[in-house]
């Protein structure tokens, strides 16, 4: 094992008891630290040598509840506790439980999901479509956002802690995916859901985060092609499972 990957350069650990705690202890100036939410990526990806841990589970909320006709989720809910509460729309449940086994699903938080932007990620996909909104806590204050801003620039999140992503609800959704097998993560999906001025489709597999996109947009994408599968077959499955969502969804535009 390279000495300069893994838990191995992990020098000090900290579990801030208060918001300002943590966020000045990510102030710092000259110290390499990483927030920790459920601790999935922090343990399989290479840290920057004498890494110091800031560990959020004693300051961030687990509650699921509606609040002004959307759905609130604290940033340390696990996946599997999004599978489990009958409050949160089945769709979203269901792509959570496609996120990972059991043993992720109960260490895996939607806080973190949302902060690494994984692009194969459907549950993020699925975020997109049920408009999800992220609120940032920064030194100088909360501020929210729709979460295709923070995918499209995680500069926003710098120095701060997502602390909930609310969801809208209700509307007609569909999936379609294709992978090599089907437990395996997928190569493309695509989630549609219908909102009240039409369909809103997402896509996995096709971009360096997942996205929002359109009938039209897709032909004009330049995923990167990897063993799975090359870019030009990705964007004519992307097309393909694209048209089967707008099927399920009975054609509306």
């Amino acid at each position: 094992m390279n000495a300069g990957y893994g838990m191995r350069t992990i020098t000090r650990y900290h579990r801030p008891t208060t918001l300002d705690e943590a966020l000045d202890l990510m102030a710092r100036d000259g110290v390499n630290s990483v927030v920790v939410a459920g601790g999935t990526v922090v343990n399989s990806s290479p840290q920057p040598p004498d890494t110091e841990v800031i560990d959020l589970q004693a300051i961030c909320s687990r509650a699921i509840e509606r609040d002004n006709g959307r759905l609130a989720i604290g940033a340390m809910t696990r996946l599997q506790g999004l599978v489990e509460s009958p409050a949160v729309p089945s769709l979203l449940r269901e792509l959570a439980y496609r996120e990972g086994p059991n043993t992720l699903r109960n260490a895996a938080t939607i806080g973190g999901t949302v902060a690494t932007g994984d692009p194969d990620s459907e549950l993020l996909a699925g975020l997109l479509v049920y408009e999800a909104q992220v609120r940032i806590e920064h030194p100088g204050g909360p501020s929210t956002l729709p979460v295709v801003d923070l995918l499209a620039d995680p500069r926003v999140l710098a120095g701060g802690i997502i602390g909930s992503i609310s969801v809208a609800t209700g509307g007609a959704t569909a999936s379609a995916r294709t992978g090599r097998t089907p437990a395996d993560v997928s190569i493309v999906a695509a989630i549609g859901r219908a909102a009240s001025d039409g369909v809103l489709l997402a896509l996995t597999g096709v971009a360096a985060t997942p996205i929002l996109a359109t009938r039209e947009t897709i032909a004009s994408l330049d995923p990167s092609g990897d063993f799975r599968g090359s870019a030009e077959y990705r964007i004519d499955l992307a097309g393909t499972l694209a048209d089967r969502v707008f099927g399920q969804l009975g054609g509306v535009q």
